[in-house]
């Protein structure tokens, strides 16, 4: 943020170094009132990615961990929301993220410039992103009269509309990025300016919101040409000092700086279970060893310099991944293409993780192995399938463990449980309950307290137990 006031100073001490004659004109104009048309559409970028940022790997994003298994709520406020004691107060923050930092300042890009492509087609891969994401979470939510001015109180459209509109959108970026040039863009901190790798990326989006709607052909058929290496990967990447215990820093290392130290862990959840070789459910067998995982994946939460692995201060946070990418591929190829089509994708995956992928430099020689399966380990009796089900159930079994597991830090197992749940219950990873009395996972979570009283359009807070549309 401190970069982008930066650059809005710098356009105005340029703007002032007109003829003399101009000095006087507008002499009444406050000079210090600064409007979004005295501002280069680049400028805008940085800040809806930042915002982006923050709906994607902040607060709500942990929240999900908790409420799939992968993160334990040890005390204080997350061993209160761990329980699931949570209000609307906790969604604020992202909400606003969404509307105020994502989708105003993308729709002031593509008012400012409408005819650059890479500009236009980098705005709405990170609406569809910020907008998805809020769908995915919350279920119905304002969209088609979202910063509409003229709308005080913008109505809650159903989420399967709000879906299918992002993947309009990303159809519309594609487009755009079809036909731009890539060019250096020092104010995107995701990709500066590679069409491409936003193209990608725009593919396995899409690829994303059609497997949420069950519409395995269509996420097929995108994640085709979704991201097709871990260089294209879709990061917050940290920046800042080191010498600076705050500002640009791993977001999970900076709650464990600051006042959240020790309330938030991976523990003994579920997630961790799978990888230790000496619980009774490790996913491990003569072809995987997932020791080196295990160790990259454990979270020190009694301080944050204590962590080397996926938490390091500069340890990258993934958005949208080939990992991710592969993974659709793997699941919507099985259920659509067959069996030989979802493990060539699944192996591809496991080939990449046996070259060190998803390891910094910090893990890279401990032990690991994934070695490719062939489709006589998912037959009856073979190694990932000992009791016995059908074929392509037991490489789905696998493959949506995998997801699991690759997709720590993302929202992609709270995505893939409750997707699941209503139409595979037999393909869940069946991590446990968080209490001992509870009876349902959430399936939601909750909308901002803030949009509920402030919008007269607002629905009643359904809870986070309620079913959203897709998951009925």
């Amino acid at each position: 943020m401190n970069y982008l006031k930066i650059c809005i100073l710098a356009c105005l001490v340029l703007a002032m170094g007109t003829a003399c004659e101009d000095l006087v004109d507008d002499i009444n104009d406050n000079p210090n009132e600064i409007t979004a048309d005295d501002v280069d559409a680049r400028l805008f970028l940085t800040g809806a990615q930042l915002a982006n940022i923050q709906v994607q790997v902040g607060h709500l994003n942990r929240i999900s961990g908790m409420y799939s298994g992968q993160l334990v709520g040890l005390t204080s406020l997350y061993s209160n929301i761990y329980g699931y004691s949570l209000s609307g107060v906790e969604s604020n923050g992202v909400w606003s993220r969404i509307y105020v930092g994502a989708l105003t300042n993308t729709r002031l890009i593509r008012e400012k410039a409408p005819d650059d492509r890479l500009l236009n087609g980098i705005a709405k891969v990170i609406e569809a992103h910020a907008i998805g994401t809020g769908a995915s979470l919350f279920g119905d939510l304002p969209y088609s009269e979202a910063n509409n001015t003229d709308i005080e109180d913008p109505a809650f459209d159903n989420q399967v509309s709000v879906f299918n509109a992002v993947i309009d959108l990303l159809t519309d970026a594609i487009s755009d990025l079809e036909q731009a040039n890539s060019r250096l863009l020092l104010e995107d901190i995701y990709f500066e300016g590679d069409a491409q790798k936003w193209l990608e990326a725009a593919y396995t989006l899409q690829a994303r919101y059609y497997l949420q709607l069950r519409d395995y052909g269509n996420a097929y058929s995108a994640a085709q040409q979704g991201i097709s290496s871990a260089d294209g990967n879709m990061l917050f990447i940290p920046r800042g000092p080191a010498t600076n215990a705050e500002g640009d820093k791993n977001l999970f290392w900076m709650i464990l700086a600051g006042s959240r130290t020790g309330d938030i862990g991976t523990g003994d959840s579920y997630l961790m279970q799978l990888l230790d070789e000496s619980s009774d459910v490790y996913r491990g067998n003569e072809k995987t060893d997932e020791t080196a995982r295990f160790n990259y994946y454990t979270i020190d939460e009694t301080s944050a310099n204590g962590n080397r692995g996926v938490i390091e201060q500069f340890e990258p946070q993934p958005m949208v991944t080939y990992e991710e990418n592969q993974l659709i591929l793997a699941e919507a190829g099985t259920r659509t293409q067959g069996l030989e089509t979802g493990l060539g994708h699944l192996n591809e995956l496991r080939s990449y993780l046996n070259a060190g992928g998803r390891l910094n430099a910090n893990f890279s020689d401990q032990p690991f192995l994934y070695e490719p399966y062939v489709a006589d380990d998912f037959a009856a009796g073979g190694l990932e399938n000992m009791d016995n089900v059908d074929q392509e159930t037991a490489l789905l079994r696998e493959i949506i463990e995998e997801r699991y597991v690759s997709g720590f830090g993302t929202y992609i197992p709270f995505n893939d449980a409750r997707r699941l749940r209503a139409s595979d219950p037999d393909l869940v990873v069946p991590f446990p309950f968080n209490t001992q009395t509870a009876t349902n996972h959430p399936e939601r979570l909750p909308y901002s307290a803030n949009e509920i009283n402030t919008n007269d359009n607002a629905p009643s807070e359904p809870g986070i137990f309620a079913k959203t549309e897709v998951n009925q």
